[in-house]
């Protein structure tokens, strides 16, 4: 097991895919709610 098998980590790492051992949602953590802006009322 390693950067060639697919079903770890580092295998997904090493071949840019995604799965249940590296799912995308826990890479989106730190930047899910982005900065809000005033809205500007007159």
């Amino acid at each position: 097991m390693g950067k060639g098998d697919k079903k770890t980590r580092r295998g997904k790492i090493s071949k840019g895919t995604y799965g249940a051992s590296r799912p995308r949602s826990a890479n989106k953590k730190s930047a899910a709610e982005p900065a809000k802006k005033p809205s500007k009322k007159k």
